[in-house]
């Protein structure tokens, strides 16, 4: 296990998930918890704290906007693991002197995540401040309010009726002593944590849980943590102890469950569980792993843009296209006819691309009894030409999941849509969705890369659990107006599939034997290929076939950004701004950083010259809030060809682009 340990840790003493992945907080929780356990000295443990005091993984203004204190919890917690002070953390959460609010915009009822919020007293208690008095009112009444009768607790309050949940009530009961209760755990309780365990020998997350109602290896370690407290072990501890043994893997790992891959925070909870029972772990056995699906014969790579720009000029969208090799651009919520006119422009121009649809359906949100009523779940791709539903007509309305379920994500596959998950910062209810996925195909994919800073595999790196059972993908989410302010994007970061040919049948294959891969090279990772999602096989692949996907070259030239586009408009152009009432017109765009709302902002190239035939003409600059282009109205003089000079600010390189005019 320690070897397992030593392999994932990176040069700046932090641990990642696997080999050679970027080191995170949490898997360096982990690894410290798990050296603690085996009673072994943490290597370089110097060396690791200043990792952990120096990496916090979202931005530091999400401590205070929907903080995600699970992070801070595992950063003092570590600290202490390693003897080292963390005064440092006494004033900012003595801040936290309530639940965080929550905006509606992501939970229906403003709902905070129990989790995080359990973990600001307990960082709170362990950093010394005292809860004991008024200064723990809050947080008191917040947590008796999610307390069921029967002891556990769940993130919506105890009122609705729902029941709850193995994890929460773990956290709920650690939150209550943090702030000076006392808390047991009743025979009553501890009947319903037995209740949770499975035929397998493992435990859920609630007795007889329909949604994703799987054993897993934390919902395991909580059982036994409460069993623990009541003085009881599990009625089949026989075959628990052998379910916890099939998750060990020959590399001195342990999964979260059968068929996954071993990573450092299953390994800590499988580490733990033993420590529970007053068990050793036994020799480690060859656990099954991931699916491994073969890679088809003839195979190439492709790549998609998931949810990309859908609105704007669909003659700059298939320019794009073809300039950054795009194979499959699902544009995202994309007014009626704009993809035809794409794919037409694109076929007109032999610009192999695939127009499809990559839809968010803002204002739908779904229900799960105790755990909450959360938007951003109806993320989609899906085929042209293909009818795969409308969205549910209710908005701000709370659809309980199963029923939404058996409606829209059916039409949707009805359809040969698929459902892409975009993220939720509610561990629990995660999981349970989630997981479910994997038997009844509700969702398909993970998001991963998405557009400004983040990745969310870093924000909830509880998604790794799915790492070789779901694929991951990356998410543009495109906003603004127009594809050619969305271009920084586009250029950053993108999803590789493997199949025979670019079409939908060959992307829905990819997806199904998880021959996919997120990945990304930009300023963000400062010119670093960071790769998320592929399996071993798949990730080899990929890199020996890096021609046919890099978008840049050993200059750093190719298929890099544009430094302008020239569009030809004529009368009745669709969805292209300016276009004439009469005539032709030519309309610049030139290069500039795009902000994450697709609006431009500083310049990067700038336009030398541009002629009409022969002559040098002027044209007009048109700038509104989210757009901006040059402009020239071509007199009906039989004028056959424009020629444009733009100059790069940065290099100096010029590019020269023509047009036809007949």
């Amino acid at each position: 296990m320690v070897a397992f340990l030593g392999r994932r840790r990176a040069a700046s003493g932090g641990y990642g998930w696997n080999p050679g992945d970027p080191p995170h907080i949490s898997p360096t929780f982990a690894a410290v918890g798990c050296y603690r356990l085996l009673d072994e000295e943490v290597p370089d443990a110097r060396q690791v704290a200043e990792f952990v005091r120096a990496h916090y993984p979202v931005a530091e203004a999400r401590r205070t906007d929907r903080p995600l204190w699970r992070f801070d919890f595992e950063q003092v917690q570590s600290l202490l693991w390693l003897g080292e002070p963390v005064a440092s953390f006494q004033p900012l959460a003595a801040k936290w002197t309530k639940p965080a609010d929550f905006t509606k915009t992501y939970e229906l009822d403003g709902n905070p995540v129990l989790q995080h919020q359990a973990m600001a007293v307990c960082v709170r208690r362990l950093t010394g401040i005292d809860q004991s008095g008024p200064a723990g009112d809050e947080w008191r009444r917040y947590f008796a309010g999610r307390r069921r009768p029967n002891g556990t607790f769940n993130t919506t309050p105890a009122s609705d009726g729902s029941g709850g949940h193995i994890l929460n009530t773990v956290w709920g009961t650690w939150a209550l002593e943090a702030l000076g209760q006392s808390v047991s755990v009743s025979k009553n309780l501890a009947g319903w944590v037995q209740d949770c365990q499975l035929e397998s020998g493992g435990f859920s997350y609630a007795p007889r849980a329909e949604l994703g109602g799987v054993d897993d290896v934390i919902y395991s370690w909580a059982a036994l943590w409460l069993l623990d407290r009541a003085g009881q072990e599990p009625r089949r501890k026989a075959a628990f102890l052998s379910w916890l043994g099939s998750l060990a893997t020959e590399d001195g790992g342990y999964q979260d469950r059968p068929g996954g891959l071993p990573n450092p925070t299953a390994t800590y909870y499988a580490v733990e569980c033993f420590r529970l029972l007053r068990e050793s772990p036994g020799a480690a056995k060859r656990a099954p792993g991931a699916p491994r699906h073969v890679l088809p014969a003839g195979a190439r790579v492709f790549t998609i843009q998931v949810q990309a720009p859908g609105a704007g000029s669909p003659s700059e969208a298939a320019y794009l296209a073809g300039k950054l090799g795009i194979h499959v651009w699902s544009a995202k919520n994309c007014a009626p006819g704009w993809i035809g006119e794409a794919q037409r422009i694109a076929d007109t121009r032999k610009v192999r691309v695939l127009f499809a649809a990559g839809n968010e359906e803002y204002g739908t949100y779904v229900s799960v009894p105790g755990l909450g009523t959360y938007s951003h779940l109806v993320d989609l791709v899906a085929p042209p030409k293909r009818d795969f539903g409308e969205q549910l007509p209710k908005k701000n309305f709370a659809y309980p999941w199963g029923e939404f379920r058996e409606t829209r994500i059916r039409q949707l596959r009805d359809g040969s849509g698929r459902m892409v998950w975009q993220f939720n910062e509610n561990e629990e209810i995660t999981r349970a969705l989630l997981d479910e996925a994997l038997f009844k195909k509700t969702y398909s994919a993970i998001s991963t890369f998405h557009f400004g800073l983040e990745n969310f595999l870093e924000s909830q790196p509880f998604l790794q659990r799915w790492l070789g059972r779901l694929p991951m993908v990356a998410l543009q989410d495109a906003h603004g107006t127009e594809p050619w302010w969305w271009t920084d994007w586009l250029t950053g970061f993108r999803t590789l599939f493997i199949a025979r040919e670019p079409t939908w049948e060959g992307w829905l294959a990819a997806l199904e034997r998880n021959h996919v891969a997120s990945v990304r090279r930009d300023a963000v990772t400062k010119g670093e290929l960071q790769m998320a999602g592929a399996l071993p096989h798949v990730r080899d692949f990929l890199l020996a076939h890096r021609s046919e996907w890099a978008w840049w070259d050993e200059q750093e030239e190719a298929r890099g950004h544009p430094a302008a586009v020239m569009t030809v408009l004529r009368r009745g152009s669709l969805f292209e701004a300016g276009a004439p009432t009469a005539g032709l017109s030519l309309r610049i765009r030139l290069w500039a950083d795009n902000t994450g709302q697709g609006v431009p902002r500083t310049p990067r190239a700038e336009l030398v010259s541009l002629k009409v035939d022969d002559r040098e003409v002027t044209p007009n600059a048109v700038s509104a809030p989210t757009d901006r282009y040059l402009i020239y109205a071509i007199p009906d003089s039989g004028a056959r060809r424009a020629t444009a000079r733009v100059r790069a600010l940065g290099t100096g390189k010029e590019t020269i682009l023509t047009a036809d005019l007949g």
